[in-house]
C-alpha cells in the first residue's frame, strides 16, 4: 500500500518548481521532507494531491495512477490532506467538521469513535464551533477530519506551526501512534528539526525544488541534516 513519486515536475508561470522529484513512502513508516522556506515542500504536497498540475511523473498508489485524477478521486483512493494553516469550516462545529471528512463515504457511515480518543479535547469540544477553538485545537481537528475516512496515506503540511508544544506533542504521539499500526503510510513536511527528527523513519531534504539528501531517519544526525536545513 506504499505511495511512488516518481520524477515529476512541476511549473508556475515560467518558473520550474519541482525538479524530477521523488519518494516512497510505505505503511508503517514517516517520511519527513524537510528543507528552507520556498524549496518546494508545500508544492509537492499540493501536486500529490491534486491542487496544483505536474507536467511530468507518475504518482500511484497501491499501483493505481493518480497524477490525472481530481483531488476528491485521490482522497477516495485513500490520500487524506492536512493541509498547512488547517482551513477547518470556522462557522461548523467540531462534530460537523468531523463529518466533512466522511463527506465521500455512504451518509449512513459514522464518525470513527477512535477519534475522540487520540484527541479527547474535540469531544469534549463537540459542540463548540471550530472558529471558537485555539490554534492547537484546530490543528487536531484539521488531522481528525482527515483521518475520519481511513486513509491509507496521511499527508500532513507543517502541523507543528504556531502550535503551543504540548500540543506538539499530543500530535507527535499521535503521529507515531498511527504508523506504529503499520497500515498507514505518513508524509510529513515540516519546518521544525526536532520533531522531524524524532519521529522521522525515512527523511528527505529538498533545495531549490529537488532532493537534496535522504536517508534514515535514524542517521539525520551523522548526515548532517540539521545544518542542510538551518536558516
Amino acid at each position: 500500500m506504499s505511495l511512488s513519486v516518481k520524477g515529476i515536475n512541476q511549473y508556475y508561470g515560467g518558473s520550474h518548481i519541482l525538479r524530477d522529484v521523488s519518494l516512497e513512502a510505505s505503511p508503517g513508516k514517516v517520511t519527513v521532507i524537510l528543507g528552507r522556506n520556498g524549496v518546494g515542500k508545500t508544492t509537492l504536497l499540493k501536486s500529490l494531491m491534486g491542487l496544483v498540475p505536474i507536467k511530468t511523473g507518475t504518482i500511484t498508489l497501491d499501483g493505481v495512477v493518480l497524477q490525472g485524477a481530481t483531488p476528491y478521486e485521490r482522497a477516495r483512493a485513500g490520500l487524506g490532506y492536512v493541509p498547512q494553516g488547517r482551513e477547518i469550516f470556522g462557522r461548523l462545529t467540531v462534530q460537523e467538521n468531523l463529518a466533512m471528512g466522511l463527506a465521500g463515504k455512504p451518509s449512513s457511515t459514522p464518525l470513527p469513535p477512535e477519534l475522540f480518543e487520540w484527541f479527547p479535547v474535540l469531544h469534549e469540544m463537540r459542540h463548540r464551533r471550530g472558529g471558537d477553538l485555539s490554534g492547537g485545537q484546530q490543528q487536531q481537528l484539521a488531522i481528525a477530519r482527515a483521518l475520519a475516512a481511513g486513509p491509507k496515506v496521511l499527508v500532513l503540511d507543517e502541523p507543528t506551526e504556531g502550535i503551543q508544544p504540548s500540543i506538539i506533542k499530543d500530535i507527535g504521539r499521535v503521529i507515531r501512534m498511527l504508523a506504529d499500526k503499520g497500515s498507514m503510510a505518513i508524509v510529513l513536511v515540516e519546518q521544525y528539526y526536532d520533531f522531524a527528527r524524532e519521529l522521522a523513519d525515512d527523511y528527505i531534504v529538498m533545495e531549490r525544488g529537488s532532493v537534496l539528501a535522504q536517508g534514515r531517519g535514524s542517521n539525520m544526525e551523522i548526515d548532517g541534516v540539521r545544518e542542510l536545513v538551518a536558516i
